[in-house]
């Protein structure tokens, strides 16, 4: 059992760390494409740990598939001691291998789609910085540092998203997804809080040790906190709405956000803390529920936009909320499993958009694009594999992931599963309508006379083609991973197994209903599939398709602006105006004022005439004489 390729897994968040610390430095002297090749070096030196390490993991009995890496002791006070230390088994390395992956053919992407802006250096520090957070956070073996990941991928996102900061709307969008986020950070923070009170440490391996301590309102209320923090961090519902409007960063950011990695984070959390959420069966319903609302609802919204990378978007939200609904039900395997598969064929969406935009300089609208199918071949084949992953025709990726969360979701509680069904239909249906209108039909671009200066639209250079061939190539074949016609297929959950299964709910279905759901699901994937082309194929304009309700996303954000943001303004300008200025201020100022009076009025006594002070005195000595004399006579 060798030991020796599982301690290089500090390599793993420090060579992105490195790059950062390189280009903040020295990129703008390196320049383009320089310093975008180092980042995307330090990134696939990554890549390249990553499996190294995966090597020495699975070199190992299935039972001692688990090593920590102390690197120093961080905050020894009194009792309390953490120490950043790594934590190396399945989930880990599963997450560690897809997130490293997955970024280093998005910064290859980045070279080419960046290339003429005039900070190249320094989005290169931000996805370098990025990358090694998001590699702390799912690499840390205790609380405290993944919260210090956590933290780091909430920053490099408000910078990353607002990059063009010289769009109102994109650094909007910025401090949206920074505030958002910090709700569920309090989550976080309080169950720490709660963890350390009661259990005396944060580190994971103690916790599971000792989850049997917690009485059952605590392990709850601890739950129920995280989940908060999942929520913020993956865009659930309630809190959902920073999502969508992350897009306003350049394409490459929203494949990394919205794919690989910051909005996976709070499902691998809830995950990772898999033995909390056992002691605590019911917190899984709330989770459940959760996250079947949240794929439904986004999926509906992404039916009537236009935005080509905001339906991607909201496709997001919803394909989180099938991984959240995989964890509610306890089917931990099937949330990675879909998670993985997602990172595949959402950055193939996203990067082929990117292609799109690039090729149209920078259109977004897709009622302004179509016909675009002879003009970017290698595009349309890559958003077409994505499209029928995405969608769960077999033999694609998602027919296999999305199809096993259902599956326990039926034996779970039905009504989970029909939404979770419907949800199915609307993803095939929303991505079927972009592709139609972004490739087929008429040539409204040309119409429209979207590339003012002519010429025709043309396929990105190879840097950027390449990522999207092989990410589309990986979303085709995702689904390998865990295949169920036999014991020995499944690799995925064979693999999880130390981690997940002692936690897990198993699937409780007949072989017979297996195949029925199986069938269903195709049979779903394709009516999504054949409304789409039916809707779309020759025609831009469904209106009854797209109601209002839907394009304003069932005005949620019109609703959280309304109750929270204008009455949030208007208490903070009543507060600024009626109780600092007149409260506190005019109470400070009362104060001021009394002592001036009283001085002004105790300076007229000081007249400077010598008779004044003679007659004051002798009037107090006529009032001392005539007071002792009172007392004389009492």
């Amino acid at each position: 059992m060798d030991t020796s390729l599982l301690h290089v897994v500090y390599l793993m968040p420090l060579l992105p760390l490195a790059g950062f610390l390189i280009l903040a430095a020295f990129g703008r002297k390196i320049g383009s494409p320089w310093a975008g090749w180092l980042g995307t070096a330090t990134v696939t030196g990554s890549f390249a740990i990553a499996i190294v390490v995966m090597v020495g993991l699975f070199s190992r009995q299935p039972d001692a598939r688990s090593f920590t890496q102390v690197l120093f002791t961080w905050v020894p006070v009194g009792a309390f001691h953490t120490r950043v230390s790594l934590l190396v088994d399945p989930l880990s390395m599963t997450m560690a291998l897809f997130v490293c992956g997955v970024s280093a053919l998005i910064h290859l992407y980045s070279i080419g789609y960046m290339a003429e802006d005039s900070d190249y250096a320094k989005f290169f520090v931000y996805l370098n910085l990025f990358v090694a957070s998001m590699l702390i956070l799912v690499l840390a073996g205790n609380l405290l540092l993944t919260f210090v990941g956590w933290e780091g991928v909430g920053l490099c996102s408000y910078f990353l998203i607002a990059f063009w900061y010289d769009r109102d709307s994109a650094a909007s969008a910025g401090k949206k997804a920074f505030i958002v986020n910090r709700i569920g950070d309090f989550g976080f923070l309080v169950a720490m809080f709660l963890v350390f009170t009661t259990l005396g440490t944060l580190n994971f391996h103690s916790i599971f040790a000792h989850a049997h301590q917690l009485s059952g309102s605590t392990a709850t209320a601890i739950t129920l906190l995280l989940f908060l923090a999942a929520t913020g961090k993956s865009a659930q519902f309630p809190l959902f709405t920073w999502l969508p409007d992350a897009m306003e960063g350049p394409t490459p950011v929203s494949a990394l956000i919205h794919a690989a990695t910051m909005v996976t984070a709070g499902v691998y959390l809830m995950v990772r803390v898999a033995p909390l959420l056992h002691i605590v069966p019911n917190v899984g319903l709330v989770i459940a529920v959760v996250g079947v609302v949240t794929a439904f609802v986004a999926a509906s919204i992404a039916c009537a936009q236009d935005d080509i990378k905001k339906v991607i978007a909201y496709s997001t939200v919803s394909q989180i909320g099938y991984m959240m609904l995989a964890v509610g039900v306890g089917a931990y395997v099937a949330a990675i499993f879909l998670m993985v598969a997602h990172a595949f064929y959402k950055s193939t969406l996203f990067l082929a958009a990117g292609s799109v935009i690039h090729s149209l300089h920078d259109e977004q609208d897709i009622k302004r694009m179509g016909g675009l199918r002879r003009y970017l071949p290698w595009t349309y084949g890559a958003f077409l594999i994505a499209w029928l992953s995405i969608a769960g025709v077999p033999p694609f990726s998602a027919f296999w992931a999305k199809g096993d969360i259902l599956d326990h979701a039926f034996g779970y509680n039905h009504a989970l599963w029909a939404l979770g069904a419907l949800t199915a239909i609307l993803t095939a249906y929303y991505i079927g309508r972009e592709f139609f209108l972004v490739f087929h039909g008429k040539e409204r671009w040309r119409e429209l006379g979207v590339l003012h200066g002519g010429g025709e639209p043309h396929e990105s250079p190879w840097v950027m083609r390449l990522p999207v061939v092989v990410l589309a190539a990986l979303a085709a074949v995702a689904g390998l991973l865990n295949l169920p016609f036999h014991p020995d297929l499944p690799f995925l959950s064979r693999w999880l197994a130390p981690v997940v299964a002692p936690f897990a709910r198993p699937l409780t279905i007949g072989v017979s209903t297996e195949w029925v759901l199986a069938i269903t699901d195709s049979v779903l994937a394709l009516i999504g599939v054949g409304i789409a082309f039916k809707a779309w194929i020759a025609t831009d304009e469904r209106p009854v398709l797209e109601p209002e309700f839907l394009r304003k996303g069932w005005f949620i954000d019109e609703s959280y602006d309304l109750v929270i943001a204008r009455s949030g303004t208007e208490i903070a300008g009543l507060a600024a105006t009626e109780v600092e200025r007149k409260g506190i201020d005019g109470a400070v100022s009362a104060v001021a004022t009394l002592v001036k009076d009283t001085g002004s009025g105790l300076r007229r006594l000081q007249t400077g005439y010598l008779r004044n002070y003679a007659i004051g005195i002798v009037v107090g000595l006529v009032g001392m004489l005539a007071w002792m004399l009172s007392r004389v006579g009492s």
